[in-house]
């Protein structure tokens, strides 16, 4: 990763202290916003009359904070459109390196005779590795249950606070059944594309790469040079994005916590501790023991490779636009060939989520402790179920599962807009669960590596 250099620092530390740097600026300028802004006002009140004739609405005046014109401005003219160019710079090369490089990798991995079986212990693994993300976490709600501590007052406030938004969200119907199926297969792969839909694309492209197989190879070979050539150029262009992604992660992380804050955690902090600390067992745990296991690699090593993947995903809250990273890494980093890489880290860009299936169990369970709604076995089995199935058919862009968590929640009967309740602390969660997606797909990678018969780079030589 020599190109992710500049001037001998790699490009992983410069995002790690632009994320810290980030946050701990955020945090101070959302704090300078708050009320102890009056004291000047209040001072220069008290000063010019005596406190026994201040009239009251001069009073509230003075406690009333100053609006916070300044952190408007600054978010709105500045980090936030620095934010979101680094994201559509991302964002932009998803839809072309996930045709390209899933259809090149498929049709590389059809013409070798192994596509079937690759495929196979793939959606095992994925599977496998879902399941029990949502069972540790619903294992850790059950025991702790955090929804009993939930005050009626928290409630209600926190309700009101994020009421509207939730009222926005579940008025979006969301339906799962033989039509989600169905619309997998796009009419029209080209607005597919244009809409994002990553299941249609990912369908289109495993039928693009099949359909190579069966073509000679004089002719095909036009074609996947061609979508060879699309994945080098969107690799090059994930080149120059990365270099403004210090840049871009500060910008994202300062808007975050200059608008949000610390004090939505006090309330939900258990809640909130509960879903990090299952995500931590899952990715540090679990998936340190299976690629101990079966990528015959150490954990250590493996997480140390991995971190420039992390970072990204953490700060920009997307599997789809940490993807570019997530291959380019893998490659270089851990050596997996790019026909696997082609293959497994897009389809887990879109299908394995880990942290989502993990945060989904937890948020369901949370819930309806909340609001006293009691879950039998039954009810906890189908919260396994379901948040794996919706899991896999969450988008993965931040906040992508919540239409399909609403969905869960009204089918063991706890009240949709209860999502209010954890809406203010979903972007920190969101960035964790994101993390652990990413890492799960990395895993995913490693196993189906060593598994074919391929090594992997399990020293340090090759990390900058």
């Amino acid at each position: 990763m020599h190109e992710t250099k500049a001037k001998g620092i790699p490009l992983h530390t410069k995002i790690l202290l632009a994320l810290i740097l980030g946050a701990a600026l955020g945090i101070t300028a959302n704090y300078a916003q708050r009320p102890a802004a009056f004291q000047p006002k209040l001072l220069a009140l008290l000063s010019v009359q005596p406190c026994v004739g201040l009239p009251f609405s001069a009073l509230a005046t003075a406690y009333a904070p100053a609006p916070p014109t300044w952190i408007d401005h600054l978010i709105t003219y500045v980090m936030h459109p620095v934010g979101q160019i680094f994201l559509r710079l991302l964002f932009l090369t998803v839809i072309p390196l996930v045709f390209a490089s899933l259809s090149v990798g498929v049709a590389q991995l059809g013409a070798m005779g192994n596509l079937g079986r690759i495929g196979l212990k793939t959606f095992v693994y994925f599977v496998l590795t879902m399941t029990m993300a949502v069972v540790i976490g619903l294992a850790m709600v059950n025991t702790v249950r955090p929804g009993d501590a939930i005050t009626e007052k928290t409630k209600d406030r926190l309700m009101k606070e994020y009421g509207a938004e939730a009222a926005k969200r579940t008025g979006q119907p969301v339906s799962f059944g033989v039509n989600t199926f169905v619309q997998i297969v796009p009419q029209n792969p080209l607005a597919a594309m244009v809409n994002m839909d990553m299941l249609a694309v990912i369908f289109v492209a495993l039928l693009v790469g099949v359909a190579l197989t069966k073509i000679e190879p004089e002719r095909s070979q036009h074609t996947v040079r061609l979508l060879e050539g699309v994945n080098e150029v969107m690799i090059v262009i994930i080149g120059w994005a990365m270099k403004i992604a210090p840049f871009g992660v500060f910008a994202l992380i300062f808007t975050v916590t200059a608008r949000f804050g610390l004090e939505l955690l006090a309330p939900l902090a258990m809640y909130v501790l509960i879903v990090l600390v299952g995500i931590a067992v899952q990715m540090f745990v679990v998936l340190s023991i299976l690629v101990a296991t079966l990528a015959r690699m150490s954990p250590l090593v493996f997480f140390r490779k991995v971190r420039a993947i992390m970072i990204t995903a953490f700060s920009t809250s997307s599997s789809n636009a940490t993807l570019p990273t997530t291959i380019k890494v893998s490659e270089e980093e851990l050596g997996v060939p790019p026909a696997i890489a082609g293959f497994v880290l897009p389809l887990g860009a879109t299908m394995n989520m880990n942290g989502t299936a993990l945060f989904e169990g937890v948020t369901v369970v949370f819930l309806a402790q909340v609001f006293g709604v009691d879950l039998s076995l039954g009810d906890q089995i189908i919260v396994v179920v379901m948040a794996v199935i919706t899991a896999i058919g969450a988008a993965g862009v931040p906040g992508g599962s919540l239409p399909l968590l609403i969905m869960v929640l009204a089918m063991v009967g706890v009240p949709p807009t209860g999502i209010a309740l954890i809406l203010g602390v979903d972007r920190i969660l969101d960035m964790c669960r994101t993390t652990l997606n990413v890492i799960g797909d990395v895993t995913a990678a490693a196993y189906v590596t060593r598994s074919e018969g391929y090594e992997l780079l399990t020293t340090e030589s090759a990390t900058p």
